[in-house]
């Protein structure tokens, strides 16, 4: 049997081949081009296509694909093959340089906010030469980004690279300014904890609001839940634990670094964390890893539920980015140093990102916002939709020693004054875990704890990575210009500190007191989708993306556009398939039991049994709730009309909010409370029972 070591990475075009398959030159202007963006001159690109065909040939592929991020929030694929015409009727395998860098699929029929239209279909995918290639069923894939014909961003790919770019321009100057002329890239990298579900794929098949919406729309609570804390890091079931095996080696043959499985606190969900890595190659794993998890699931005669709130009444998955800053030198500017000069630097980055936070806690909102996710922010379970930053006891004390000016005593163990010399030795892990906290500073790097499962780590980590470089800008601005840099930089550090201390919150977030305590503070409470995406086409976030080069304006109001009409054709989708299931199955089944127990108690009747008032009871409660159940259909439907009519699309995204979702509410309750009532085998579809316990 090979090992891990053996097979690792054995399906990507990494740099382990690239040193085998490439001439020395050749490989030595493809890893300059890869670590200086410098321009791929086509000569070069061709030999890399010839190589890179030869080797995925030998792995058994017959295709390559230029692998891309729509704004669908999956990936896309338009698969080619390697054959090309040859005399005599016959064939040779060919890929040229300029099929390697840039492909042609159609523009028009992807989300595009008003950039393209049916008749301007063209578009364009272009290699993302820093994410290796890489083979996926018999399929050369080469991640690029999409753009359209006029150049706007198309994809969530292409503005994710530009954020990298800011942030990494800005930190440059702040680290010269530290005398730190060696380091010559900097970027943002991430690992996402990814949380799912498995359920059984036959309980799966038979209710159709799981495969129309993801999530079941109705379901009264089993008589267990999550209630005695038993599944989280419990024993893995063997149908589940088979399932992680392969989903692990085909990760491993992927060089995704898949480290942590386990299972999660609600009966039948599950996490998969990661090593962290650079941010567009994390990004890009994560979209595989969600495909991997998908497709491998159903192998094993499961489903793997990636839906933010796929059950009412136990937790929803969530995908927590762990965020930090790295040096091409392997050092990480959210970590303290050993050195009052190490420190220093790592203040003023750490202070960097509470600023970028509070400036900008709306943009970093809007990034969590959708349909799905309004399900768990606020709801004990996750964050709340209020962003705040937890850093600890100890490194809030310290902060709070610059801000006054006063000593810093760590309990007798130490004294300072603290200034730029402060921090000579900080431990990691000197406080305990928040996990309340949106965004939790865990030793070294920030955990932003708001994501949906299902989401692309693109677009938070767009709006982080910019928002950083913003203030790394403004940093940076200041102290080229000081006479006197450390007593500037001192005064930097505690200014900002002082002033954005608001967003520090190291307390339960999930009580009450702390919504009326963050109102205080002026923290911003956007506690719906349709709350927070104004936010993104405001005059604050253009001028911020658009300084940075991260979106255009016209990319901006498209971005707006295509997260709106989500949202909307998300709730839409929803309460049609509520409408549908009520109309064909249920109403049929409630009516179908009122007919038993009607000849039922007839038949008691006609035979002189009749003594009881059972029948009459039972018989009552189910009247009355498809009465009230039939009331509550009428409802929705007509809230549907209402909002459809509207042409508005901020308008109308407001009434499917304020009156679709809770008609969608009232109806659910209804017919949960009907399903509680009736006899199991008059129920249409397997109950929450079945699917939360059905994996065994």
């Amino acid at each position: 049997m090979k090992s891990v070591s053996d097979y690792f990475g054995s399906m990507v075009f990494n740099d382990v081949v690239m040193k085998a398959k490439l001439p020395d030159d050749v490989y030595r202007a493809l890893k300059k081009t890869m670590s200086m963006g410098t321009h791929l001159e086509l000569d070069i690109a061709n030999v890399v296509a010839n190589a890179m065909k030869d080797w995925a040939i030998e792995k058994g592929a017959t295709h390559f694909t230029h692998w891309f991020q729509p704004m669908t929030g999956i990936t896309a694929e338009k698969h080619e093959s390697f054959i090309s015409p040859a005399e005599e009727g016959r064939i040779i395998m060919k890929f040229s340089g300029k099929e390697l860098v840039r492909g042609e699929p159609d523009a028009s029929s992807f989300p595009s906010g008003g950039l393209r239209a049916t008749f301007e279909a063209r578009g364009y995918t272009v290699w993302d030469i820093t994410s290796y290639a890489f083979i996926k069923d018999g399929t050369l894939c080469i991640p690029t980004a999409f753009c359209s014909y006029g150049g706007e961003a198309l994809d969530k790919k292409t503005p994710l690279l530009r954020s990298m770019e800011a942030i990494n321009k800005q930190s440059l100057r702040v680290l010269k300014l530290f005398g730190n002329n060696e380091v010559n890239h900097v970027v943002s990298v991430v690992g996402p904890e990814q949380e799912y579900f498995l359920i059984d794929k036959e309980m799966f098949l038979k209710r159709p609001d799981l495969i129309f919406t993801g999530r079941t729309l109705f379901g009264a609570l089993p008589p267990k839940g999550q209630e005695l804390e038993d599944h989280y890091f419990g024993s893995l079931k063997p149908r589940v634990s088979a399932f992680m095996k392969e989903l692990d080696k085909e990760l491993w043959k992927l060089g995704i670094h898949a480290k942590t499985k386990h299972n999660e606190v609600a009966p039948s969900q599950h996490e998969l964390a990661p090593i962290y890595g650079t941010t567009n190659i994390a990004t890009d794993h994560n979209q595989l890893t969600m495909e991997l998890m998908k497709s491998i699931a159903y192998k094993h005669g499961l489903i793997c539920l990636l839906h933010e709130k796929p059950f009412a009444g136990v937790n929803g998955s969530g995908k927590h980015n762990n965020w930090s800053i790295a040096t091409d030198k392997g050092g990480n500017l959210l970590e303290p140093g050993l050195t009052p000069h190490e420190n220093a630097q790592f203040l003023l980055f750490l202070v960097a990102v509470i600023k970028a936070v509070d400036d900008y806690q709306d943009l970093l909102r809007v990034s969590c916002a959708s349909a799905g996710n309004d399900h768990r922010l606020g709801a004990n379970e996750a964050p709340p939709a209020i962003v705040s930053i937890f850093l600890g006891d100890e490194l809030t004390a310290i902060l709070d020693s610059i801000d006054t000016g006063s000593e810093y005593n760590d309990k007798g163990k130490l004294q300072m004054t603290v200034g730029v010399t402060a921090l000579p030795h900080f431990p990691k892990d000197s406080t305990d875990r928040n996990r309340t906290s949106p965004f939790a500073f865990t030793g070294n790097k920030f955990e932003f704890r708001m994501l949906g499962s299902s989401f692309s780590v693109a677009g938070p980590n767009i709006v982080l990575n910019t928002a950083v470089a913003e203030i790394l800008s403004q940093f940076a601005d200041v102290l080229e210009k000081s006479s006197d840099f450390n007593r500037d930089l001192a005064d930097l550090i505690k200014k900002t500190y002082g002033n954005h201390k608001r967003i520090i919150f190291n307390g339960n977030n999930y009580q009450e007191e702390w919504i009326s305590e963050a109102a205080k503070r002026g923290l911003s409470n956007l506690r719906t989708t349709v709350s927070a995406l104004p936010m993104f086409i405001s005059e604050k976030s253009i001028e911020l993306f658009t300084r940075h080069d991260v979106f255009s304006k016209a990319e901006i109001h498209s971005r707006w556009e295509i997260l709106t009409e989500t949202y909307v054709k998300t709730i839409n989708i929803e309460a049609l398939a509520m409408v549908d299931m009520v109309k064909t199955s249920i109403i049929t089944a409630s009516l179908a039991y009122q007919q038993e127990l009607l000849s039922l108690l007839q038949m008691k009747k006609n035979n002189g049994l009749y003594n009881s008032s059972v029948e009459e009871y039972v018989l009552k409660h189910i009247v009355d709730l498809s009465g009230e159940m039939v009331k509550n259909l009428q409802g929705l439907e007509k809230a549907l009309d209402i909002a459809k009519k509207e042409q508005d699309l901020q308008k109308q995204a407001e009434l499917y909010s304020s009156g679709v979702v809770p008609a969608m509410q009232d109806l659910r309750k209804t017919v949960d409370a009907l399903e509680s009532h009736m006899a199991k085998k008059h129920w249409p579809m397997p109950g929450y029972s079945d699917l939360l316990f059905g994996v065994i």
